[in-house]
């Protein structure tokens, strides 16, 4: 088995890996609560994933009620050294068309209702969010998904949105004139929190439809969306048996491994005993070296 353990967060459309060798499923206990569901972990060209259905099986559970703590720390105590997401997206830009793959690099955070850190009181970190994903696992992604036959273009930038309802024309328009190139509703905290618990994170965003901005365009529906992500789904599926392929036998340290050394501000004297030990997974690298 390589070195590789990639954590793969599954979105609207992808519930499964195809093709995991030895697989089973795990239920695995977090001091942040219940996670989305069991993680199945198997190996895949000699390399081991593991693989979480974001909204849980049969898709169960809403954006906001996503417990996104639960589903890193979850993925950090399966022994994750990656993490790779993907999502179901709207577009903002006319040259992304429903069935493009957008390897995102970039997020604005418009989510209102969600605990966005494990830090807090007791135990205060600040992670550098100026660039949020992983250069190396995001080029990598980006080749397999070419080979899986996706569409794809790198870099772009992802509004998250609180939802679960879809935007109003309004709300598209000002998004774009952000400069924003994609919507969403699950990145966010998600990317953060992958960053605090020191695992690079590329997102894979499989465009659905062209939110409402287009005059003359249908209004986003669930129908739509569904019959699209059914499109996406198989080159989803095919764009991780890719990436194993494609990974090399040994990883080489990430920057984001040791993110924490530069994060910690909390005196020694002044943690909070109990919330350390909920970090134990997260930041225990970070905390047993300070």
């Amino acid at each position: 088995m390589s070195e590789w353990t990639i954590g793969v967060i599954g979105g609207s459309g992808l519930y499964a890996i195809d093709g995991l060798e030895d697989a089973q499923s795990i239920r695995i206990d977090s001091p942040f609560g219940e996670a989305s569901d069991e993680v199945v972990i198997g190996s895949l060209h000699g390399h081991r994933f593991v693989f979480l259905p974001r909204h849980g099986k049969g898709h169960r559970i809403s954006p906001t009620d996503v417990n996104a703590r639960a589903n890193v720390d979850v993925l950090k105590r399966a022994g994750c050294t990656d993490i790779l997401a993907i999502s179901a997206i709207g577009s903002l830009r006319e040259e992304l068309p429903p069935g493009s793959f957008v390897i995102v690099d970039q997020f604005i955070d418009r989510t209102v209702n969600r605990t966005k850190s494990f830090f807090g009181t007791g135990m205060v970190a600040h992670v550098s969010m100026a660039e949020p994903v992983c250069p190396r696992l995001s080029g990598l992604a980006a080749a397999a998904a070419r080979v899986a036959g996706a569409p794809v273009s790198e870099g772009g930038t992802y509004l998250a949105m609180e939802g679960p309802q879809f935007s109003s024309r309004a709300e598209s328009h000002m998004y774009r004139a952000w400069g924003c190139d994609v919507i969403g509703m699950t990145a966010m905290p998600e990317a953060k929190l992958a960053r605090e618990a020191e695992l690079p994170y590329a997102l894979v965003g499989m465009v659905t439809d062209y939110d409402c901005w287009r005059e003359g365009e249908a209004h986003v529906e669930v129908g739509a969306i569904i019959a699209q992500m059914n499109s996406n789904s198989a080159k989803a599926r095919q764009l991780v048996i890719e990436l194993a392929r494609s990974l090399p036998q040994q990883r080489a340290a990430s920057p984001i491994d040791t993110c924490l050394d530069f994060a910690l501000i909390t005196a020694p004297d002044a943690r909070d005993p109990r919330v350390l030990a909920q970090l134990d997974a997260v930041a225990g690298r970070a905390l047993r070296a300070r």
